[in-house]
């Protein structure tokens, strides 16, 4: 994940550039339950609205809990598909609270409700993102259900009447592009809190429709547009918070956009960026599925590390026997093509590893979600 915001104060407001943080313990995204009551075109666990045999049952998911906290594991991130329709969310959310994690909710915004919001505010969540695909008949398209768009934005709205920090996640796709500046108005309109761009990824339904990727000028536009709006909105003194994911080509794209833009601060935002380190898959990012079973994110699913209920979180993601979290926590990575002779891998560090392995079975081939051009993967910005 790419902290555009964070970034973006070290180019308003420079502090002192110090050495890079290490975490003991990835953030954790549990799919708690894979069951949802929508079909989302993008999805990349493929749920649908049924029970899921075989599921953890919530004394187990506290003996993870129990496991992940030993570890250090700073982050829970309760996810997709929606854990809101998990029996027992409420209880895990708050044994997770008591424990001391940072706790995160995915939803879909739709099981949001004046029946349980104060359930959900009681909890006192640090964050919720709710999806949102583009403006309403863009949004009920995707999400494959008619009123899902209103009913996500009630969902917002009864978190921001309770001083829940809540943001909207889009996943950007040439479908939906034209509907990003819609989705930044909304944002604003709405005082909500903090803005995710997710490039679409090749898992799950989302390696079924990857002929829908956003075409890279695209991709380009729309990141021209989160760049200049945080910045405005920054200088405006609003106090926003946006981040993207699943392409960390997107870091290295912003340096290029600050050396355009304020060249003389190019260096120490290329020092900053060198810091963050690019991807963490495998490494500060972990997964952990509705079955039990640990992937380097969530992303991976195809790809199991282990299974909780026959060996502890712990011991799983610290094994490097795996051909893939060798290659994953290796500095550098073993990477081969365009991302193998890239200038600025210290900062992207091989962008995302499933887009290659779907598309030619190797782990470590180029990125082919990469929309950067060779000659700015070449040269160097902000020496």
């Amino acid at each position: 994940m790419f902290r555009v915001s964070q970034i973006m104060r070290e180019l308003i407001d420079p502090t002192p550039l110090k050495p890079a943080r290490k975490p003991v313990a990835p953030v954790v995204i549990w799919n708690l339950i894979r069951r949802c009551n929508l079909a989302c075109k993008h999805c990349y666990t493929t749920s649908a609205d049924i029970d899921f045999p075989g599921e953890l049952t919530t004394p187990e998911i506290y003996a993870v809990m129990d496991d992940l906290r030993a570890f250090k594991v700073p982050v829970l991130i309760l996810s997709n598909d929606e854990p809101l329709l998990h029996p027992d969310i409420f209880k895990i959310s708050q044994r997770a609270k008591d424990m001391g994690f940072y706790v995160a909710l995915s939803s879909n915004g739709t099981r949001i409700s004046a029946a349980n919001i104060d359930d959900i505010a009681a909890i006192d969540y640090q964050y919720i993102g709710v999806s949102l695909d583009g403006i309403k008949d863009t949004h009920d398209r995707f999400r494959r259900m008619p009123g899902a768009f209103d009913e996500a934005l009630r969902g917002i709205h009864l978190c921001l009447d309770k001083g829940i920090k809540v943001g909207i996640r889009f996943t950007l796709t040439q479908d939906n592009y034209s509907d990003f500046p819609a989705l930044l108005q909304l944002m604003d309109d709405n005082g909500i809190d903090k803005f995710y761009l997710s490039h679409l990824n090749y898992g799950g339904r989302g390696n079924k429709n990857r002929k829908d990727d956003a075409h890279f000028a695209m991709t380009r536009d729309a990141m021209d547009l989160l760049f200049e709006t945080c910045y405005e909105w920054m200088k405006a003194g609003k106090d926003r918070e946006f981040v993207t994911g699943n392409n960390d080509a997107d870091a290295v794209y912003f340096l290029h956009w600050v050396a355009k833009n304020f060249p003389g601060q190019a260096g120490y935002i290329k020092a900053k960026l060198e810091q963050w380190g690019g991807n963490a898959s495998g490494v500060n990012v972990a997964n952990i599925d509705n079955l039990g079973s640990v992937h380097p994110d969530t992303f991976w699913w195809h790809y199991d590390l282990g299974n909780v209920r026959t060996r502890p979180f712990s011991e799983i993601w610290m094994d490097t026997s795996d051909p893939l979290m060798a290659g994953l926590k290796q500095q550098p990575r073993p990477l081969e093509g365009r991302c193998a002779g890239c200038h600025y891998q210290a900062i992207c560090n091989g962008n995302t590893r499933v887009r290659a392995a779907q598309m030619t079975g190797n782990y470590w081939a180029e990125d082919p979600g990469c929309y950067l051009t060779d000659r700015e993967i070449a040269a160097p910005a902000g020496r």
